[in-house]
């Protein structure tokens, strides 16, 4: 009975019917005026597509919230909508840490983060994550960390796990996003993708890390949840 309900719910895709969508929107999302202002104008970006959804976004700083986080980096910060919702979430002492190579696509980010009033809380690193990682990690600050967020080039997704890994904090939190890549993952057909391969190896390597605590959720296009332990 529960999966015939659950079957008039979602779309051929597995998602939540649009008119469910914007139900669950309408009662729950209290995105703020400038979110929704730079979710609007990304939407009319090329490549708009890469930006989370509201209730990912919402999710996140609740998560946030829960944790009393005051430490986060961000791996993949496109036009900044994450590292905003993030960053005004965290409190005054809070910083984030974001990770992108576009000077154009942050440009939009800075802007955003300026009239939001969170300039303040973010640093900006415009160089392949993978250096500033390492960077980070030269300068001491493994296991001080406490979110992290993966979304980033998928096929370096593994990588970035790892050295997110050692720079959380026990307890800390690794959110990465896009696992379920529009289904992909779970077509046995797809066979020569790199990015579909590397979201399917990654998925498999975290079922059996023990280092963490798993769930992975059907959140916009899939969102894992990992807590180091």
């Amino acid at each position: 009975m529960l999966s015939a309900k659950f079957s008039k719910l979602t779309d051929s895709s597995g998602q939540l019917q649009s008119s469910l969508y914007d139900y669950l929107l309408a009662v729950s999302s209290r995105e703020p005026t400038i979110l929704t202002q730079l979710r609007q104008e990304t939407a009319q970006h090329p490549n708009g597509g890469m930006q989370i959804a509201p209730d990912q976004g919402q999710f996140m700083a609740l998560l946030l919230r829960l944790m009393g986080a005051k430490k986060v980096l961000e791996i993949g910060t496109f036009t900044g909508y994450s590292a905003l919702c993030m960053a005004l979430t965290l409190p005054p002492d809070g910083t984030l840490t974001a990770c992108d190579v576009s000077e154009d696509y942050t440009a939009i980010a800075r802007r955003y983060w300026q009239a939001a009033g969170v300039a303040d809380k973010i640093t900006l690193h415009l160089a392949p994550a993978i250096d500033t990682l390492d960077t980070l990690l030269a300068n001491g600050q493994a296991d001080t960390f406490d979110f992290a967020f993966i979304d980033a080039d998928k096929v370096n997704y593994r990588h970035y796990y790892e050295k997110s890994l050692e720079l959380l904090r026990p307890g800390g939190l690794i959110a990465i996003d896009n696992v379920l890549w529009g289904g992909d993952v779970a077509d046995p057909d797809i066979t020569d993708d790199p990015d579909t391969i590397a979201l399917r190896n990654l998925n498999q390597t975290l079922h059996q890390d023990d280092r963490i605590d798993l769930s992975m959720l059907p959140i916009a296009d899939g969102l894992t949840l990992a807590l180091k332990r």
